[in-house]
């Protein structure tokens, strides 16, 4: 039977029919099996409107912007807990990031909420860390009058500093997310610093990252020798578990049977209880104090130094964070250029500023 159309060009159109059907296939399934209180990629929201992609939801187009990014890449050389350990099998914040999504979306699919969200989310809520970890965030506080916290940064970075200054317009959902998993050192879990998340999978995201780097960086503390199982309160073994994946899977597993069917995500107060006193516990011994932080001042002088140096010379930073000086000042310009930087090139950095080079070093 004769056609007008060869095969070739059919089988190309059917497939650009085919593709034009997933993404609304993805969204009728979030509206019939999602939980009442999760959020649906239909109703997502960017500052900048754009048409929708054939094949991929608004919080997976996020979740790809994010995970491409040069700030999600820089991650894998910034420091977790231990500045420049030595042994490969220590956190950076790169393998604390994938954990938090992990974790983040194993309650989500307990949950039945958006898991998507939940992982654009955690795929975003650490790219604003600094190198150095919590010592470069602080040194960066002192340096900028208006202060210096890492989530805030992470959402500058979606909005302002990617592809050049045009950032990823990334949906609001997912920024909210972002901004506010942190909680402050002197709260708990609980505690919303930086306003109530506006989803219940910000909600779970703020509970994943704390679920995540009390594990790890606990597993890390005893590889390290700074701490042994047994010297974790007794009443948190009791509590949560007497062994790592017992007490992960205690708290994933109770937030997930304390907020299965309810608006709020939230643990329960006994293990909520539990869990904070691991947190104050992991503080006090091994976040503020103990070998972990013996490089801390060394790390931040050198940081202090890059900092008033930039600021001295502006015109010695890449042009793109010259262009930011011009528009909203010097000490913001420097202050995003240094955050932005990983702990390898930072020591880099200060060594071609700061150390003599020997006659005809190439």
């Amino acid at each position: 039977m004769a056609t007008d159309v060869e095969p070739s060009a059919k089988l190309s159109r059917t497939r650009s029919v085919a593709a034009l059907r997933v993404r609304e296939r993805l969204e009728e399934l979030e509206r019939t099996t999602l939980a009442p209180n999760a959020t649906r990629t239909a109703d997502a929201r960017r500052d900048r409107p754009e048409a929708p992609t054939p094949t991929r939801t608004a919080f997976q187009l996020d979740r790809d912007r994010i995970m491409h990014s040069k700030a999600f890449r820089r991650t894998k050389h910034k420091t977790q807990v231990f500045l420049a350990p030595i042994g490969d099998h220590y956190r950076t914040r790169l393998t604390h990031i994938l954990e938090v999504s992990q974790i983040g979306r194993s309650m989500a699919v307990g949950l039945r909420l958006n898991e998507d969200l939940v992982e654009a989310m955690a795929l975003g809520h650490d790219i604003g860390h600094t190198p150095f970890g919590h010592t470069g965030e602080e040194l960066l506080g002192k340096f900028l009058p208006e202060g210096f916290r890492h989530n805030e940064q992470s959402v500058r970075i979606v909005e302002k500093l990617e592809k050049n200054g045009q950032g990823l317009n990334i949906t609001k959902e997912v920024r909210d997310g972002i901004l506010k998993h942190s909680s402050p050192t002197e709260g708990g879990v609980e505690t919303a610093a930086w306003g109530v998340p506006e989803t219940p999978e910000g909600w779970v995201v703020r509970y994943a990252d704390k679920i995540a780097y009390l594990h790890h960086d606990a597993d890390d503390a005893i590889r390290a020798g700074i701490i042994e199982e047994s010297d974790l309160p007794n009443s948190v073994r009791m509590g949560l578990g007497a062994t790592r994946g017992e007490r992960l899977d205690t708290m994933i597993y109770d937030v997930i049977c304390n907020s299965y069917g309810k608006d709020e995500v939230a643990m329960s107060g006994e293990v909520l209880e539990a869990t904070n006193e691991l947190r104050k516990w992991m503080f006090e011994n091994v976040y503020l104090s103990g070998a972990a932080k013996t490089e801390d001042e060394k790390a931040q002088g050198m940081l202090w130094d890059l900092l008033t140096y930039f600021e001295k010379y502006p015109e010695r930073m890449p042009s793109e964070h010259q262009r930011i000086a011009e528009r909203e000042g010097i000490k913001r310009a420097v202050a995003d250029y240094v955050a932005g930087m990983t702990d390898v090139y930072a020591l880099d950095m200060f060594e071609s500023v700061f150390i003599p080079q020997g006659w005809g070093h190439r």
